[in-house]
């Protein structure tokens, strides 16, 4: 198994949709990236901390791979806005790439230039690929958040 982190904008809808992926074993929702220890939600919101709110996945490589993943990542927002996401706005919000290994770094790179080459999107992509450091876990109640409300999806 292997650990890969995305900042996407809210991690509500992110999470849910990772883990619709096969292959994902795992999610968490939680706040990475920044210089305070034990952030809370309401730490981060201050957009004082330096935190991303990021999901964390346990993955098996054997079923998915890395690159389909980060495929699904930047189909899941929009990459080229900085520090926001639709009606979100904060570096809390920000396009985020936490990576656990050079060959994750390798990979992501590769795939952003793939995609700029592609023309993909209109403006440059501003996602941060960076090494992963503590992951926060969020607070029990932003856990599968909108499962346990029997919601399929949200603004992503």
């Amino acid at each position: 198994m292997e650990k890969a982190a995305f900042g996407a904008g809210c991690f509500w809808g992110v999470e849910v949709e990772f883990g619709r992926i096969p292959g994902v074993t795992q999610t968490a929702v939680g706040y990475e990236g920044g210089q305070t220890d034990q952030p809370t939600y309401k730490d981060v919101c201050t957009d004082q901390t330096g935190h991303a709110e990021v999901v964390e996945l346990t993955f098996d490589p054997e079923k998915v791979s890395y690159e389909r993943l980060l495929e699904a990542f930047f189909a899941l927002h929009d990459p080229t806005q900085l520090n926001r996401q639709g009606p979100d706005w904060g570096t809390q919000y920000r396009s985020a790439i936490f990576f656990h290994s050079p060959e994750q770094e390798a990979t992501a790179k590769k795939v952003i230039e793939r995609l700029t080459a592609e023309h993909r999107f209109k403006k440059p992509i501003v996602t941060q690929v960076v090494p992963a450091q503590t992951f926060w876990k969020a607070e029990e109640y932003h856990q599968k958040y909108l499962e346990k409300r029997g919601a399929v999806s949200c603004h992503i």
